[in-house]
């Protein structure tokens, strides 16, 4: 039984694992990112929604599902990579949406009305105060 899946990829960064036989070795890793791959995480039992995260009833609970482990119902599945997106890349668009925009904008009418508010209130004191 030394086969192959099509479309077998890590399940911690995407890279390819095509070119591996199968079955996976217990200490099998991702060429790319290290990642152990005889792991829950890579499994087609694996499903986070069911008790213990595992579909398979009668395998025994594994702690810590990105880790080897010694599962005799472990079947590497296709599409086991679930990208996650960018966090920071998230909180600047959402920023960006909220204010209209990057740091490099012009200026909005709204803003040079601002500053004029604040030239009033101050008497000039941001020209004077920035050197010019």
């Amino acid at each position: 039984m030394f086969d192959r899946i099509a479309g077998l990829v890590c399940w911690k960064c995407g890279s390819s694992l095509e070119s591996l036989s199968l079955p996976l070795r217990r200490e099998e890793e991702c060429r790319a990112c290290g990642a152990e791959l005889h792991a829950c995480r890579l499994c087609e039992f694996y499903d986070p929604a069911v008790a213990n995260s595992c579909r398979e009833p009668v395998a025994g609970e594994v702690k810590d599902k990105t880790r080897a482990n010694f599962c005799d119902y472990f079947r590497p599945r296709a599409g086991a990579f679930i990208a996650v997106p960018d966090e920071a890349a998230q909180a600047r668009a959402r920023l960006e949406a909220l204010f209209g925009g990057g740091a490099g904008t012009a200026a909005t009418p709204a803003a040079d009305d601002a500053h004029a508010r604040l030239e009033e209130l101050f008497g000039g004191a941001t020209a004077r105060n920035s050197g010019d």
